[in-house]
């Protein structure tokens, strides 16, 4: 947790998401911005709804700039950051870098937060997505065979009782059937379910024409 001594009390709001962001390396994903800028002493955020403000705030191009989507740097230390973050990234740390801002996410919204444990050593910011999960095991909500399914979509979150409150399948490249092949089985759960992936993919999802 960030601490203010005497010189941060009074900081306005953007100063606050710098000094999170410093804490960090200079960068930080927007989750991690969530929590830290807003445990800042002294900072009066004034609004029910202080994401939008941080939002706002490091989209102003004098002091930030985005790295990628969901991971944002200090202007100051552009010319300081990891040697992976500066490269364009290979198609399987995209998938794990997604996969760790939705488990951020769901750990953000107090979730219990599950990826299938071939997936666990994978990076996220230069650490394995096992140091930000919060589940070593699938919960047994159901029967076995649903169960063995669950466990091998890319993210899952779980509510206070132990089910399922989210599927989400990360597609980068991959065949999008594959994730609602899946969903299929979860259709009796009050679940939801989502599948990220890039824009461009959307237009896979309309249908075809002459399709019934």
């Amino acid at each position: 947790m960030l601490k203010a001594d005497d010189n941060l009390r009074g900081m306005n709001q953007r100063e606050a998401v710098i000094e999170a962001m410093r804490a960090n390396g200079g960068y930080a994903t927007l989750g991690l911005l969530y929590k830290e800028a807003l445990r800042i002493a002294g900072v009066k955020w004034g609004t029910k709804t202080p994401f939008k403000s941080i939002n706002r705030i490091v989209q102003d191009p004098r002091y930030f700039f985005r790295i990628r989507p969901g991971l944002w740097a200090l202007l100051e230390a552009k010319n300081k950051l990891p040697d992976e973050l500066s490269k364009k990234p290979k198609p399987e740390s995209e998938h794990s870098y997604y996969q760790g801002l939705l488990v951020e996410l769901g750990n953000l919204r107090k979730q219990k937060t599950y990826v299938p444990k071939q997936d666990r050593g994978k990076p996220f910011l230069g650490k394995p997505l096992a140091r930000y999960v919060t589940l070593d095991d699938i919960y047994d909500f159901t029967y076995p065979e649903i169960v063995d399914t669950a466990a091998r979509v890319d993210v899952v979150w779980f509510n206070e009782r132990k089910f399922p409150s989210e599927f989400i399948e990360v597609e980068n490249t991959t065949d999008m059937r594959g994730a609602f092949l899946k969903f299929v089985m979860f259709e009796a759960f009050s679940s939801k379910f989502r599948v990220v992936a890039p824009a461009a993919r959307k237009r896979e999802l309309r249908p075809r024409r002459g399709a019934s």
